[in-house]
């Protein structure tokens, strides 16, 4: 898709009455690339309700350290885990129109960071097996992305400069290669949804994670010159 914007520039040739007219061609350029991941974060925690916040909080404890040590005891660090989320919300009941006190709903969750992502499953599978009872999601990520981006950039400049060219070509104009400015666009990064956020049930059942690969897209706009 592309956006022409003629742009007006008389010049006058030397020893010469002729004019040519200077005109401005705007155009949209794209580059996707499909890497593997090479991270993944993981988001579980535990849930806890009572109608007592030290118990809701006390319950809640108990369960994320128990959470934590079956986690280390299968490899992953307490540098790779940290809290993403505490809350602490009242819970109603309405009956009757009335809104009634049922306790307290606390929630703590974790973020999980592996560079083994073939381990997610067991991770997710540890956790619950261990008091967690909610998962929020699964994201994967990869180490060099900075690097994809610029390769990404790069394709999308390419884009830009073929469809100027074709442009220039139907038109039968000259068309001046180099840019007369480009435009970056915000970066786009799109991979498969591996879970929705869910409340978790204990499983016999391994969990099975396909990660999927990562698309980093590109967008520029770029203006050239061409002459009539």
């Amino acid at each position: 898709m592309y956006y022409y914007q003629p742009f007006v520039r008389n010049t006058l040739q030397t020893g010469s009455h002729e004019r040519s007219k200077t005109n401005t061609l705007r155009v949209s350029g794209e580059g996707k690339l499909a890497v593997q991941p090479d991270q993944a974060n993981i988001k579980l925690g535990v849930l806890t309700e009572d109608r007592e916040l030290q118990k809701a909080q006390e319950q809640n404890a108990a369960a994320i350290s128990n959470v934590k040590k079956s986690l280390n005891a299968i490899g992953i660090t307490d540098k790779q885990i940290q809290t993403s989320e505490f809350t602490i919300f009242p819970q109603y009941d309405f009956v009757d129109g009335k809104q009634i006190f049922r306790g307290y709903r606390v929630e703590h969750i974790l973020a999980i960071t592996i560079d083994e992502i073939e381990n997610t499953g067991l991770v997710v599978d540890t956790g619950v097996e261990n008091g967690a009872n909610t998962v929020r999601g699964i994201t994967f990520e990869t180490e060099n992305q900075p690097e994809f981006y610029q390769q990404a950039l790069s394709m999308a400049v390419l884009d830009a400069y073929k469809k100027a060219e074709t442009i220039a070509a139907a038109l039968r104009v000259q068309l001046i290669s180099t840019p007369v400015s480009i435009t970056e666009g915000t970066l786009g990064i799109e991979q498969p949804v591996s879970f929705q956020s869910s409340t978790f049930v204990k499983s016999a059942a391994s969990t099975p994670i396909q990660p999927g690969t990562i698309e980093i897209e590109s967008r520029i706009t770029a203006e050239f010159i061409y002459y009539s």
